[in-house]
């Protein structure tokens, strides 16, 4: 039987991978930081199959060796534990940075030591580390590919530390992957949106969450790719199983400013008091449009709309009372 390791299980990502790979009939293992914090992690053991073939494991990304119990054995990996938005957070390079990279170290390491069984590492970037560009401001519309990566002295220059944080890690990983002769392929979304899974909203559903309900003071000034929380999902486990996965995949649904994104909620849900003022950050509302024939040839099917996903986000906001 197949079996599979998650890191950073209660993630956004992660929780619905292990979801899906449980429904598969895959043994899964998941690690997370406090695996006795029911709070945290009890919507995991609820989930379909979970009681049968699930294990967790304590692992930090700090923590050199940590993961090496969660990985030794399995066939094989996929990396989505880093910290993704810590927008109030003076010490970034300690919350963000640091985590981000050493952490993909460490989780490679553990997968070289168990390099007999495991065949494939998937690791979770983002578009993040392949849209922040001097070139990119430049035209018009810029069409970005595997082929492009973010520069660090752009993400530097705007205050861009999660785009640098993946970038560097990105890189690191392939480092690494080349020197150990690890089978890496890297999926990269843009931003996620989609049902709550979790008992709480994660990072970026409470972005999405603070928009609708006016309480961050403004939105942000941001021209992004959006995908379906199902469509990253079928990525990473298409860069799993599929031979033919190589590189880095792009998986990314339409790219739109938050403005056009409020617009079109305002019209759906009036009674929502949405932010209505754009911040004044400059550097990440570029015009581009993210190609996706890569992942597409390999067989993932169409990426599911705008409205769909946000809709399926708000009424899960309102099912669990959050809206």
């Amino acid at each position: 039987m197949v079996e599979y390791c998650v890191t950073g299980g209660t993630g956004f990502i992660a929780a619905y991978l292990v979801k899906s790979l449980l429904e598969k009939g895959c043994h899964v293992r998941t690690t997370v930081r406090d695996p006795e914090n029911v709070e945290k992690v009890g919507f995991l053991w609820e989930m379909k199959g979970a009681k049968e073939r699930l294990r967790m494991f304590k692992a930090d990304l700090m923590e050199e060796g940590s993961f090496d119990e969660a990985i030794q054995g399995v066939d094989g990996v996929f990396h989505t534990a880093s910290p993704v938005l810590v927008p109030y957070d003076n010490n970034v390079q300690e919350t963000l940075i640091d985590p981000c990279i050493k952490g993909t170290l460490n989780v490679l390491r553990s997968c070289s030591k168990a390099s007999s069984s495991v065949k494939r590492v998937v690791l979770t970037s983002s578009c993040s580390a392949i849209r922040y560009r001097f070139d990119v401001q430049k035209q018009e519309i810029f069409s970005l590919n595997e082929s492009h990566w973010s520069d660090p002295d752009y993400c530097k220059r705007y205050n861009l530390f999660y785009a640098y944080a993946k970038t560097t890690g990105e890189k690191e990983a392939w480092r690494v992957a080349k020197e150990s002769g690890i089978d890496l392929v890297a999926v990269n979304p843009s931003f996620v949106v989609g049902p709550l899974l979790a008992p709480q909203p994660t990072s970026t559903l409470h972005l999405i969450l603070s928009i609708v309900k006016g309480t961050r003071g403004e939105y942000p000034n941001t021209t992004i790719g959006f995908v379906h929380i199902d469509d990253v999902i079928a990525a990473h486990i298409l860069a799993m199983e599929e031979s033919k996965a190589s590189g880095r995949l792009v998986c990314s649904g339409s790219v739109a400013h938050w403005t056009q994104i409020i617009e079109m909620l305002r019209a759906k849900y009036p009674s929502y008091p949405f932010e209505n003022k754009c911040s004044s950050q400059e550097g990440d509302n570029n015009a581009h449009s993210m190609d996706t024939s890569k992942i597409q040839q390999l067989g993932l099917p169409a990426f599911k709309s705008l409205p769909q996903m946000f809709d399926d986000c708000i009424k899960s906001f309102q099912d669990k009372g959050f809206l």
